[in-house]
């Protein structure tokens, strides 16, 4: 066979001290098969027996390990979840198909209280629980009276332990859009109150899901239209999306037909947003839906 010329010349490479030496398994069992190959079984079956014993030690400290984490989890009150879920296709949710629900975080600044939360707290009490728990982030001095209030409020709502549950943590933080993040996993945030309403509705009681409904692209032009108010900057552009609204209410009670709606808490949570809107500067069919709406919401 054709001979390759040595290229690169043996070196005496020196180990470092730190590092973990191991014994040359393969260098111990050649140098005793030609003196005695019986020694060879003996040397390589201590050898394993140390790995297996190595191996059953490392599985109980990491079994240990889960246990501290767990005691952990449930001091701080963590959602226990396992590694096991379910899903199933609903037809009361547009046939989509349903996981369960992990537990979302929603940061918001306190100058822009997604007051939708309450007003979802309060239509839901009796069919879902949205259990809120508010925490306010090292880029915020004072989070305000408003937010304080907002808080309180919350608190007050008696929620029914045997209902479905979400749990949203809420944290005031110097951010500029309101975000929710949905997966425990990774990053994915959900930008604006809108479409976090979105994300609730369709998640939360079926009575408050519009997949199914003859309305449903007038529940969503609603929410778009709300995405739309939070963002006018001067009377004008304010003027014309209640225009639009109020012409949404001549033939129907709510913004969802004749009952109550996730666009009206859209709606009514935008409205609420928007100090800068007064009762005057609304028509009277809104003024009317506000009274209908609020004893819903109760905000």
């Amino acid at each position: 066979m054709y001979e390759l010329k040595t290229l690169l010349p043996q070196f005496d490479i020196t180990v470092p001290k730190c590092m973990y030496e191991m014994k040359n398994l393969n260098t111990a069992i050649v140098g005793e098969k030609t003196t005695n190959p019986k020694k060879v079984t003996e040397v390589s079956g201590d050898d394993a027996q140390t790995v297996v014993k190595r191996q059953e030690k490392v599985m109980h400290q990491l079994e240990e390990l889960k246990k501290q984490l767990a005691g952990i989890r449930s001091t701080l009150g963590l959602c226990q979840k396992g590694s096991q879920t379910t899903s199933y296709i609903s037809n009361d949710n547009g046939g989509l198909r349903e996981e369960p629900l992990h537990d979302v975080v929603i940061n918001g600044h306190p100058n822009f209280i997604p007051y939708a939360l309450l007003a979802m707290k309060n239509a839901w009490k009796d069919l879902f629980t949205i259990d809120v728990k508010t925490f306010t982030h090292s880029t915020m001095n004072d989070i305000g009276k408003e937010a304080k209030a907002f808080e309180e409020a919350l608190k007050n709502v008696k929620v029914n332990p045997n209902k479905p549950k979400v749990n949203v943590t809420l944290i005031w933080k110097n951010c500029e859009h309101t975000e929710m993040i949905s997966s425990p996993t990774m990053y994915v945030p959900i930008y604006g109150e809108v479409n976090i309403i979105r994300y609730l509705g369709r998640v939360g009681p079926a009575e408050y899901r519009y997949e199914n409904s003859p309305l449903c692209n007038d529940i969503d032009s609603v929410l778009d239209i709300c995405y739309q108010l939070l963002r006018c900057n001067t009377p004008k552009a304010r003027a014309n999306i209640i225009r639009l609204l109020n012409n949404r209410l001549q033939k129907q009670q709510y913004f969802g037909g004749d009952k109550m709606s996730i666009a009206d808490i859209g709606v009514h949570s935008s409205l609420r947003r928007m100090p800068a809107i007064a009762d005057k500067d609304l028509t009277p069919a809104l003024l009317e839906w506000r009274k209908r709406a609020a004893k819903v919401t109760l905000i």
